[in-house]
């Protein structure tokens, strides 16, 4: 299994634990662990296409701004859409969902990890 695609399983089974009431998550502090798991998927991805292009694990990007870069360079010039979908992902999975806490409801979340998985299959 990708380890992309293991981080978002385990973003996933965080989901599962958390009590939910009229279709809202009522417990905050594990769904921004799950959307920091899900960010840290789509990282993963990238990663995994970038080891495969014949970057070494020491060139990998270390800032958001060098992913942005490397899927540029790398991976965009394939799909120029993917640099797009990737900083709706940013803002959705990493500021809105981990880093502010403001997504909670089931449905959100799922379209947010539906598109994370959306992602991870386009860049492999």
């Amino acid at each position: 299994m990708r380890e992309s695609i293991r981080y978002l399983n385990n973003a996933k089974d965080i989901l599962k634990k958390v009590p939910i009431v009229d279709d809202t998550y009522i417990d905050v502090k594990p769904v921004r662990e799950a959307f920091g798991t899900a960010y840290l998927a789509i990282l993963e991805a990238i990663n995994e296409v970038l080891l495969e292009k014949g970057l070494t694990k020491k060139e990998l990007p270390k800032s958001v701004d060098a992913y942005r870069k490397a899927l540029q360079k790398y991976v965009s010039i394939h799909n120029g859409k993917l640099l797009v979908e990737f900083e709706k992902l940013y803002d959705m999975l990493h500021i809105a969902g981990y880093y502010r806490g403001l997504l909670y409801d089931v449905n959100i979340v799922k379209d947010a990890f539906k598109s994370a998985k959306t992602f991870i299959d386009k860049v492999h």
